[in-house]
């Protein structure tokens, strides 16, 4: 039995026995790699220890106890068996093992603190990298010191974070093993992270970050780390940019990490000199020549020398590259734009398009718009969504950011700009014109911008002028990355985006493309088993598409203004002075008179399950005030043959903020959340989402503190509970700085319009990437 093995003497080949940490350090050492040394703790000892104590009954006994349905007996497992870790003595044999391998180690290398690193047997798998769940503890002082730490690294295997994420990705608990590697700690001065490949364009470009002390301190974001870009051929620094930075994480000297101010001269200046750099760079070649592929470096200096303490390889490197955006403030390039735009709006859905404008008074004169043409009107309204999927653009009077002509021309990948005040008056019937869904202007004319519609459009099907993103790859994401389906005619061409399937479809879009009748019109004519095949014919088309791919389903959220707008809508919905906080979303379900349409929802979904065997439809729940509602919605989904379970989860929309505040009581009643950030943002900040006047002064905006708080308080209360919290609305779309905040908050997913799937994925991979900075803490 190998219960401890120096590092030196580690090869990759022995992961099974010292984790993927240690199996990668030791390939480098041996490669002859500036890596600092150590040893292993290996993982039979860890079995020789669960063996020899209490845990071997334990940790079985611990496990059996959790119920799926009760998230506070993971909690009670973990504290069980990560007590009997902090408790149990070594045996007396590992013990000694193990502290005369510290003395050999620390008389050898002149040690004094020590880094104890987690090193997993279930690490750096595709689809489930472990890295960074189980602990690492810095500067440690002293055989018992190091054996307190290996126990401790020990039980972090069964945190209730860890627990729940095993059985999340469905790894049996008994598969896992861990290894604890001991090494020297590395006096730091400087760290950083390194690529030897551009991770976001796969050019052949080296990219390096460094900032002053550990790494700890750039990645809890407390400093911004100096940026360089080296060419990979001529390895020659194309690109600095420094960063101030105020403060640094150094070693204690009584043990531990202490903060420190930066000396004002050293604030602003290179944190790494180019002959430092270039050191680095030729280290990293050797790695990426070793491995034979783009890798990923973590890395530090003291004073005198650089030491690499992580590599692992990159995820994913793109074949092929975007065309880069025209720069902020360039003019267009080309004719009848001298003399300026006509009107100006909000740029609400990317991407330019030129066309024949077509001025629609509403929804019953839709047949006038042939595909191909600009859709003017004064505000488009939900039964519109069939004339929105034809129009190469769309213009209209009033709305803001997340209205809904801006919502579903997004999800729709067709450029749109709303609130421009006199869109109808200006532009008139027939007039050709070019709109710019990006800046918010529309000329009068044909006018070339700097990028076509059809490349900031969702990526279509080849020949329908899209941009092909079945032909570049993506990086991959810890975060899941999902996609909003606005309308089923889409989703063959959404499925081939690089997700992980439907963060959101709207029930109520296929009640306007295929149902196009008010639901208890249709019931009251007695057309039930219409209204249920043409529903569960537009869910299964989506399903369908992604298969095996989840799709959550979103019941109907319409407000009584627009039930009211459809056909046969005006007997059953009342006039509401205030429709956006009135009459929506699960106060429906539970009301006699909707509930019957509700049933329907809910039967179509059923029979999508069932009859056509698509499993992978979830439900989700919109608009929810209270849990009581929530009860009876389960007693009728349950009467419908739709029961929570493990292959059908259901998930609630975090829109109203009583289900923030009380997010521990909400998760007894689902499986997960999704953030409305629409809806959330409107009723935190009491701005009305529809009010022009409130969007053009900056009231409505996801990113304000109390909406960002608000959003904290969530994922804090759902994922004490076990539960999985993601986000469908707009925000992340629309400001990339939103989707930074999320990631570094720990959201689960992001649910995206199709247009902004692959560039909001770059964004959200190169951030994880700066992020895996935190293992730098475990560095030696």
């Amino acid at each position: 039995m190998t219960q401890v093995i120096d590092l030196q003497d580690v090869s990759e080949s022995d992961l099974p026995l010292v984790g993927g940490k240690a199996g990668k350090l030791g390939e480098l050492t041996r490669q002859g790699l500036p890596v600092p040394p150590g040893f292993v703790v290996t993982t039979e000892a860890y079995q020789a220890f669960v063996d020899a104590t209490i845990l071997r009954s334990e940790i079985p006994a611990a496990l059996a106890s959790i119920q799926a349905d009760r998230p506070e007996t993971v909690d009670a497992a973990s504290r069980r068996i990560r007590t009997a870790f902090e408790e149990s003595d070594f045996p007396a044999g590992l013990r000694k093992t193990i502290a005369d391998a510290y003395e050999r180690y620390a008389r050898d290398h002149s040690v004094r603190f020590s880094a104890v690193r987690s090193s997993a047997t279930l690490e750096d798998l595709e689809g489930a990298s472990f890295a960074g769940l189980q602990d690492t503890y810095l500067n440690v002082v002293g055989v018992d010191a190091i054996l307190t730490g290996v126990r401790r690294c020990w039980g972090s295997l069964f945190t209730p974070r860890v627990l729940v994420y095993r059985q999340k990705k469905g790894f049996a608990h008994s598969q896992v093993r861990l290894a604890v590697l001991v090494q020297k700690m590395v006096d730091a001065t400087v760290s950083g992270i390194l690529f030897t490949r551009d991770p976001n364009t796969g050019e052949n470009h080296m990219i390096v970050e460094a900032g002053w002390g550990l790494g700890e301190a750039i990645v809890g974001g407390e400093v911004t780390p100096d940026h360089y870009v080296i060419d990979g051929a001529s390895q020659k620094i194309v690109h600095k940019q420094i960063s101030e930075q105020k403060i640094r994480l150094v070693r204690d000297e009584a043990g531990g990490n202490r903060r420190e101010p930066v000396p004002a001269d050293e604030r602003s200046v290179q944190k790494l000199s180019d002959h430092r750099l270039s050191r680095l760079v030729s280290l990293a070649r050797l790695i990426e020549s070793h491995y034979r592929r783009p890798m990923d470096v973590e890395w530090c200096g003291d004073r005198e020398s650089l030491y690499i303490v992580q590599a692992r390889p990159v995820t994913t490197i793109p074949t092929s590259t975007a065309t880069a955006p025209t720069p902020s403030g360039t003019p267009p390039a080309a004719s009848g734009d001298e003399e300026g735009p006509i009107l100006r709006g909000f740029g609400a859905s990317p991407g330019v398009a030129t066309g024949i404008a077509r001025i629609l008074h509403g929804a019953a004169e839709m047949d006038k718009l042939k595909t191909g043409e600009v859709l003017v009107t004064s505000m488009t309204t939900p039964d519109m969504v069939p004339a929105m999927s034809q129009a190469a653009a769309i213009v209209t009077d009033e709305g803001g950011m997340t209205c809904h002509a801006a919502i579903v021309s997004r999800e729709l990948g067709v450029p749109c700009v709303v609130g421009t005040r006199e869109a109808t008056k200006v532009i008139t019937d027939g007039m050709e014109v070019t709109v710019d869904g990006k800046t918010g202007a529309v000329y009068k004319g044909v006018v070339v911008r700097g990028k076509p519609a059809a490349a900031a459009a969702a990526p279509a099907a080849s020949g329908a002028g899209g941009a092909h993103v079945g032909h570049e790859s993506v990086p991959v994401t810890a975060t899941k990355i999902y996609v909003n389906v606005g309308v089923p005619e889409k989703a063959e061409e959404y499925a081939r985006l690089p997700v992980s399937g439907v963060g959101l479809l709207r029930i109520e879009f296929i009640f306007t493309a295929h149902v196009r009748e008010h639901p208890l019109a249709l019931l009251k004519k007695g057309k039930k088993d219409e209204l249920v095949k043409r529903l569960a014919e537009g869910i299964g088309k989506v399903c369908q598409a992604f298969h095996p791919r989840p799709v959550i389903v979103r019941t109907s959220d319409f407000k009584t203004n627009e039930y009211r707008g459809m056909p046969g809508g005006e007997e059953f919905e009342p006039v509401e002075e205030n429709p956006m906080i009135g009459w929506r979303g699960c106060s429906r379900y539970i009301s006699p008179v909707y509930r019957p349409a509700f049933l329907c929802e809910l039967e179509a979904i059923h029979r999508v399950r069932t009859e056509m065997g698509l499993k992978n439809a979830m439900v989700m729940l919109p608009f929810v005030r209270n849990t009581w509602e929530l009860e009876e919605i389960a007693e009728m989904m349950r009467a419908q043959g739709l029961r929570r379970s493990r292959d059908f989860q259901l998930y609630l929309m975090a829109e109203v903020p009583s289900t923030v505040l009380l997010a521990r009581d909400f998760s007894k009643h689902c499986d997960g959340f999704s953030i409305g950030s629409n809806d959330l943002t409107q009723l935190v900040l009491g701005a009305d989402r529809d009010s022009e006047t409130l969007g053009r002064m900056g009231y409505f905006d996801e990113r304000d503190p109390a909406v960002q708080h608000a959003i904290q308080l969530l994922l804090e209360g759902a994922h004490a509970e076990g539960r999985t919290v993601g986000i469908c609305g707009q925000g992340p779309s629309v400001y990339p700085e939103f989707a930074e905040f999320l990631v570094r908050e720990g959201i689960d997913s992001i649910s995206l319009n199709a247009d902004t799937v692959v560039s909001t994925i770059r964004t959200i991979a190169s951030l994880e990437q700066r992020m895996k900075l935190a293992s730098l803490r475990r560095m030696a």
